[in-house]
């Protein structure tokens, strides 16, 4: 199996013109309209406040959305991305219906408004509806604020069949799987069993929170991602998202597995959910790539940096994603962040030839070897250092700007004012 100490080190280019050309970043986690609430939730409700108190918000803020709305939101956050180094999105979409729980006239109107913004926008999407089922693990009905994210398998299935009509050059479909908790085990067989051959990315949130590890262990009688490595075929077209919670054993199981991990640093975060066990993965040569998630930052840098960072607080040294081949934390992130990324989007043919042009004039980079740059990109500062961006050969972003900048921020700010509206 192909581990990441065997991708080839990323290696910025210089151009003529003193700048500096490195692939582009797949972000492997986003639910876009999250986007509009970041920030909001900064407010303590409760003094016990968690990811499960702040999912009480996000569901008040999710009925607001319609499709013009979500496509407001996904252009402005998308050509964010852009300008912040990112050139494909893995878009993990549950926002179906309507508040009530009732379809569209066209049941893939959300799906289809994301498509939209991404092609609008310029950014590669790989879009994963997602299959959302239960409210738990013990099987319960989903809640009234969940109806909208809601599907039976067979209207899954037919939501899965119209969204492959929209694939394209910059369009790739997958499938998700919310959780555990919200896809009991038999539609989860079911799924993959009506998916088999078709070799599309399979997604999926877990072991994101302690909790949800204690209920999967009380009723399911194993922890989520042990569970998950017995009872489905995981192999390298999947991706578990977050695992923030492993033991070695699950570790040394994705591993053996071939599944990309998704870890979102500034999410996990802001939510106060932990500290994916990075080294121990490094080590065993997992595969990762990293996401925005609900983006309370969009920036490639910041995921990478807080990654390490967070690594070195819990363990109180410096330098801990390195390996004996490669000392250079910043490369290191940078080149297995690409390579797992890559693997995760369905579209690392194509994507790989996506780039990015950080400004060598910049003060960061004065003076900028090589063998320095993806270094100083990662770890110096906050100034966004992105020049250009190019998708599909196509330059998107142009002086650090995307190149329909303000109008799209001008139709976000207006759709903002009103969905935040009393």
């Amino acid at each position: 199996m192909t581990t990441p100490a065997d991708a080839t080190a990323v290696v910025p280019v210089a151009s003529p013109d003193g700048h500096w050309r490195i692939p582009g970043l797949p972000n492997l986690h986003s639910h876009a309209f999250q986007r509009a609430m970041a920030g909001l939730a900064e407010r303590q409700s409760k003094p016990e406040d968690s990811f499960w108190t702040w999912r009480e918000l996000m569901y008040h803020f999710a009925a607001r959305l319609d499709p013009d709305s979500q496509y407001a939101v996904a252009c402005q956050l998308y050509a964010e991305m852009l300008e912040a180094g990112f050139t494909t999105v893995c878009e993990f979409h549950y926002l179906h219906h309507q508040p009530d729980g009732r379809p569209y006239d066209d049941p893939a109107a959300m799906s289809k408004s994301l498509v939209a913004a991404a092609r609008d926008t310029g950014i590669r999407l790989t879009m994963l509806p997602v299959l959302y089922m239960r409210g738990g693990f013990d099987g319960r009905v989903l809640g009234e604020r969940q109806r909208r994210f809601g599907h039976s398998l067979d209207a899954y299935l037919a939501l899965l069949q119209s969204l492959q009509a929209l694939r394209g050059p910059t369009v790739e479909v997958g499938v998700a799987l919310h959780s555990l908790r919200a896809v009991p085990a038999d539609a989860m067989a079911a799924l993959l069993a009506a998916v088999e051959g078709q070799s599309l990315p399979v997604h999926i949130h877990i072991a994101e929170q302690i909790g949800e590890v204690q209920e999967c262990e009380s009723l399911r009688g194993a922890r989520p991602v042990q569970w998950l490595l017995d009872n489905a075929p995981v192999g390298p077209d999947w991706t578990l998202v977050h695992a923030t919670h492993l033991v070695p054993a699950e570790v040394q199981g994705i591993v053996a597995s071939g599944a990309t991990v998704a870890i979102c640093p500034t999410t996990e975060a802001n939510l106060g959910d932990g500290l994916f066990p990075l080294r121990e993965f490094l080590s065993a040569g997992g595969h990762w790539g990293v996401g925005s998630d609900s983006h309370v930052s969009v920036s490639a840098v910041e995921e990478l940096r807080w990654l390490e960072y967070g690594q070195r607080l819990a363990t109180r040294r410096r330098n801990i994603a390195v390996s004996g081949g490669q000392p250079s934390t910043g490369t290191l992130l940078y080149t297995q962040a690409l390579a797992g990324g890559l693997r995760a989007c369905g579209q690392g043919g194509v994507a790989a030839a996506d780039h990015v042009l950080l400004d060598g004039g910049l003060p960061a980079l004065a003076g900028a070897r090589a063998a320095d740059v993806l270094d100083r990109y990662v770890f110096a500062g906050n100034r966004p250092l992105v020049r250009e961006t190019h998708v599909d050969g196509q330059r998107v972003v142009a002086d650090g700007r995307h190149r329909d900048h303000d109008a799209v921020a001008a139709r976000y700010r207006t759709t903002l004012a009103r969905l935040l509206a009393d």
